[in-house]
């Protein structure tokens, strides 16, 4: 198995894969939408924040909402692995023999969560050979579920059980919408938008956390997100896949797809997430 990226492929879909696709696909809405309850009563009551290893902080909802995810996957798939953030560390020695597992982050925007700010999400997604094939993001706040599976396109589930086919934004307006983050402003990013008002002419921000950021995008409500700062893989796998069924994209800075699973570190590179894939977003970074 090779560690670039560069040399992956498409995964093989087999018409069997896909059928369990779409079996799999409404008992993991239905899982998020379980793991929602479960985070708003703790969100609700007063609660422990306690630093991990890497000094990030982690409360007993991203604990709960994690055994809750690791056990109902696990007896969906009892064969295929669960990668998620708060599970122990796995090598990847033994992470690198898995064609396909569940990769999971229980609780996206855990400082949003402790803020109160309303701005995390439930993010689960499969990987298989390498690329997200089924994405959930769900807000428990706003009781709103956007998922998606290979070749079947996105959709946002609403509390009344409405699903809303997504789609994104593919040809950028004159002044583009921009997700990002109230906290992430670096120097990188701040080039990178003023590069970005000198050949539009200006634009406009929302502000919003979690993978909720790459939902805008996939909704059509952004134009892009961009992220010059570390995050991991079960960070963006989920929305990858609603990204792409979208009809838009995740990319390093050099354009290429994200990839999962092929190195020693699960850390992200930097990305793009955008719906026009006809301009080139690495042209506004600082030379």
């Amino acid at each position: 198995m090779s560690d670039t990226s560069s040399q992956l492929h498409e995964p093989d879909l087999s018409p069997e894969l896909k059928a369990l696709l779409r079996n799999w696909m409404p008992e993991v809405i239905e899982l998020s939408r379980n793991v929602g309850q479960t985070i708003i009563k703790i969100y609700q009551s007063s609660y422990q924040v306690h630093n991990k290893k890497d000094n990030t902080p982690v409360t007993c909802a991203d604990l709960a909402a994690n055994e809750q995810i690791v056990n109902k996957l696990s007896q969906l798939t009892p064969d295929l692995p669960v990668l998620s953030e708060e599970s122990d560390e796995v090598s990847y020695q033994q992470r690198r023999t898995w064609e396909t597992y569940w990769l999971v982050d229980p609780l996206d925007g855990t400082r949003a969560f402790i803020e109160r700010s309303g701005e995390f999400s439930i993010n689960i997604a499969l990987i298989h050979q390498h690329y997200p094939v089924i994405g959930v993001v769900y807000s428990p706040v706003r009781q709103s579920c956007y998922y998606a599976c290979a070749g079947n396109g996105t959709y946002r589930l609403e509390n009344n059980n409405e699903a809303r086919v997504l789609q994104v934004r593919s040809h950028c307006p004159e002044h583009p919408v921009i997700a990002g983050t109230r906290s992430s402003r670096c120097p990188a990013l701040l080039a990178f938008l003023k590069n970005l008002e000198q050949r539009f002419g200006g634009y406009d921000m929302k502000f919003l956390g979690s993978s909720l950021k790459s939902c805008l995008v996939a909704e059509g409500k952004a134009d892009l997100y961009v992220r010059l700062g570390p995050t991991s893989e079960w960070d963006t796998a989920a929305a990858q896949c609603i990204i792409e069924e979208a009809g838009g994209q995740i990319t390093d800075l050099h354009m290429q797809r994200l990839s999962y699973n092929n190195k020693q570190s699960l850390l992200n590179p930097h990305f793009f997430v955008f719906g026009d894939k006809t301009i080139h977003w690495e042209q506004f970074l600082q030379s």
